[in-house]
């Protein structure tokens, strides 16, 4: 217990050199019984976007000192949890709270022994064979007297933190069973069984995830899901008043963070406040000159150079960010940390080993990643073997590394690193074939929201957003020259204003509209904030872009609206499909005849199965949906968040699977009154298993229609 509770007393807020103790500055965070369990096709800030809208109210929340224990209703023991949350938003964190009050006696004292690995060291022994009881006298040498007999009857608690970080193969459907604590096995084996409950069934087990990562565990494998959300509104403004000492400064921090949106909503995230913290502090209390920052870009750019300055003593009262601040080792540095997180972020990596910092040109035996701003921005974690991993403070820092390391490639015609990323054929010796920089935005803009996981969707917003003259000239040399006159970032604006994103999720193309935001160009949030002011909203043709910002907004809104028909709209087909988001925020939803694809019905059971959802009547009529989109909307309905009341689908093609699959959800569906299937041709397999549905106990249906009268008169419904 000693020696993990000096382990855990300790932590790096945001730095590697700075340690404070836990308790000094933990502010509770909120925690929550259950999981969104929409898909996790968009980047985390628009997840955390959508978070931010949801009440306390609403949730089931749950201290971290209790993560095993059932609620009263809950009559099973919980083995294994499973604990979702962003990047930074305070999983380990929680994880060593916990650990920490355990080693000091203050909860959870029927547990005996608690052991938590981390899954950036557990990859350090990827391919080599072990046995539990061996991992753990590695991992805690202190349990090196400890038997398998004894580690057979004790209780005992496994952690295992950042699964997301793991790179090792956890296969659950075809792995060999070991249930011996003292057999020899690989490490993604050993894993496997433990979760499963095979080897070791007795003990507790905990994971922790981002959300992308965290469907590698069978849900069958796990008796209660959690989420860490963050800090709420008053979390936040009780951890800016701890850090500060000046009450004047801190109110006046919490003041600027409410006047901007996106801000408010990434200070959710326990990092994120670190970051702004660190600027506002710097710039409120320098005299500094210009405005504080507003946009994410801003606020990174500033973080950088706050950081490095800060380092160095290089900031002079009074006077704006000049040029010349970096000097060229500072430049030199962050380029080849720009290179490891751009190389990195295209792979997914998040954590790095020597090998990957070697690869970009950094040091590490030369203690290079370890002097000047690499301390602030990025960690370095001594594990065991005597081993170092590495990343950068947050996923965000590393993504606006990446945007900023590109833009240079771009200004210094590294052809190369842009064939590779953007698939074009560059020419760095004529002019006429490199492209302009409002055409290179275009090219990375599309690259992104191309990607299946959103992963791109923040770094682009910063690559747009340090396209403006005024980051240029904070981050001073850093980006290089770039064609930055008023009618080139014109050009870059209208060109996001008119970008077509057919066959792209809806949902995707949203961030078309906060690119405009990171480089400032508020006319389109103003022409739509009017839009929702005017009495005559159908005589407004709207764009697509118009579209994209209105969803966001829709669904932004505190207001659940109580009707959304696309048709009312006067806009493009492609203009509708962009405002298919707003689903998630309205009570009745109309789509007629607009073609719908996956992508879309992938949104609208999205909204099925939102926590909460306010969806009770949806009409699709008139459109043609294949068997693979029916299937979406199916698992929507079967989730238990679903509160569909009404749902139409005349004349929507219905094959015999689509019946199926529609059936098989409205078993379990206890909410849906109203079935619209008219002008469907049903056959009479179909009609059986209408016939099944109609008298099955559970079922709640009160209005069938079906447009043959005979058939009606078959199933017997009245």
């Amino acid at each position: 217990m000693i020696s993990l509770r000096r382990r855990c007393e300790r932590v790096n807020e945001g730095t590697d050199q700075n340690e404070t103790l836990l308790n000094s500055i933990f502010t509770e965070l909120y925690i929550t019984q259950g999981q969104s369990e929409e898909v996790n096709t968009q980047h985390e800030v628009r997840q955390l976007e959508a978070a931010s809208k949801k009440k306390p109210l609403q949730d089931t929340p749950i201290k971290c000192q209790d993560i095993f224990k059932a609620l009263p209703d809950q009559q099973t023991p919980i083995r294994a949890v499973l604990t979702n949350g962003f990047a930074g938003v305070g999983k380990t964190f929680s994880v060593q709270k916990f650990t920490l009050d355990w080693a000091e006696g203050l909860g959870n004292q029927d547990v005996s022994l608690v052991t938590p690995l981390s899954f950036r060291e557990l990859n350090l022994i990827k391919g080599e064979q072990y046995s539990l009881l061996r991992l753990l006298h590695v991992f805690h040498p202190t349990l090196q007297k400890v038997t398998a007999e004894q580690l057979a009857v004790c209780k005992v608690l496994l952690i295992f933190d950042s699964l997301d970080e793991s790179r090792l193969s956890l296969d659950f459907r075809n792995n060999e069973v070991v249930s011996d604590v003292s057999q020899q096995s690989s490490v993604n084996v050993l894993l496997t069984n433990l979760i499963r409950g095979k080897l070791l069934p007795s003990a507790l087990v905990w994971i922790t995830s981002r959300p992308a990562a965290a469907n590698q565990i069978p849900p069958e494998c796990v008796d209660r899901v959690t989420e860490v959300r963050g800090f709420t509104d008053a979390q936040k403004e009780e951890y800016f008043r701890r850090i500060s000492s000046d009450e004047d400064l801190s109110s006046r921090i919490i003041s600027h963070i409410k006047s901007s949106r996106s801000l408010h909503i990434m200070c959710q995230i326990p990092v994120f406040c670190w970051i702004t913290a660190a600027v506002l502090d710097h710039m409120l209390t320098t005299d500094q000159r210009g405005e504080l920052p507003q946009t994410l870009t801003d606020m990174y750019s500033h973080f950088l150079l706050v950081q490095t300055e800060r380092k160095k003593q290089k900031y002079e009262e009074g006077h704006e960010t000049s040029p010349q601040q970096l000097t060229e080792a500072d430049r030199e540095l962050l380029l080849k940390l720009g290179r490891l997180a751009f190389e990195r972020l295209e792979k997914g990596h998040i954590m790095f080993y020597q090998e990957d910092l070697q690869r970009c040109g950094l040091d590490v035996n030369e203690g290079l990643v370890h002097s000047g701003v690499c301390t602030e921005i990025f960690k370095r974690e001594s594990v065991i073997f005597k081993k170092t991993v590495y990343c950068f403070v947050h996923l965000s820092v590393q993504e606006f590394l990446a945007a900023v390391y590109l833009l240079h490639c771009y200004t210094n015609r590294d052809t190369e690193v842009l064939k590779d990323f953007l698939h074009g054929d560059f020419n760095n010796s004529r002019d006429q074939d490199y492209p302009s920089l409002d055409v290179f935005l275009q090219r990375t803009m599309k690259k992104s929201l191309w990607s299946e996981n959103g992963h791109l969707d923040l770094f682009v917003r910063f690559l747009h957003g340090l396209s403006l003259e005024s980051n240029q000239r904070l981050l001073g040399g850093l980006l290089g020259r770039t064609d930055n006159r008023p009618e080139t970032i014109q050009r870059a604006i209208s060109n996001l204003k008119e970008m077509s994103s057919y066959e792209i999720s809806p949902d995707r193309s949203i961030n078309i509209f906060h690119c405009l935001t990171e480089m400032k160009d508020l006319s389109v949030h103003q022409e739509i904030t009017e839009f929702l002011k005017s009495e005559n909203r159908s005589e407004k043709e709207l764009s697509v872009i118009h579209c994209s910002a209105l969803a966001y907004m829709l669904q932004m809104s505190e207001e659940v609206l109580d009707e959304l028909d696309l048709m009312k709209y006067n806009t493009s087909p492609e203009g509708r499909r962009r405002l298919i988001p707003a689903v998630r925020n309205c009570r009745k939803f109309k789509l007629t005849l607009c073609g719908l694809s996956e992508t879309e019905c992938e949104v609208v059971a999205s909204a099925l199965k939102s926590d909460p959802s306010h969806l009770r009547e949806l009409e699709l009529t008139h459109n043609a949906l294949k068997d693979s989109e029916v299937e979406l909307l199916s698992s929507g309905l079967k989730s238990p968040n679903c509160r569909l009341e009404a749902l139409r689908l005349m004349d929507c093609s219905l094959s015999e699977i689509s019946c199926s699959a529609l059936i098989s959800a409205l078993k379990s569906n206890i909410h849906l009154r109203d079935l619209e299937l008219s002008l469907n041709v049903l056959k009479d397999s179909d009609m059986e298993l209408l016939r099944d549905l109609l008298e099955s106990p559970d079922c709640r249906l009160e209005t069938l229609r079906i447009n043959d009268e005979t058939i009606r008169a078959k199933i017997q419904k009245t």
